[in-house]
């Protein structure tokens, strides 16, 4: 069997590192992107109860002045 030249190894290993990357940082992308998520709807859920409130309170206030 014959050897491969030097390089050969060192520009697969690096395809290799190269994939074990991708997959990492994909990985840690899709948390960060969950994560966001999870803030924005946690913020609209809020702004939904505020503004439910809110309607309550002008209804109240409005059969009040009747």
């Amino acid at each position: 069997m014959e050897l491969l030249p030097w390089w050969v190894y060192i520009v697969v290993a690096g395809i290799v590192i190269s994939g074990f990357m991708v997959i990492f940082t994909e990985k840690q992308e899709q948390e960060e992107d969950n994560e966001f998520i999870e803030r924005e709807g946690e913020k609209y859920i809020q702004r939904m109860k505020n503004e439910k409130e809110e309607r309550f309170n002008n209804e109240k206030k409005s059969k009040v002045g009747i």
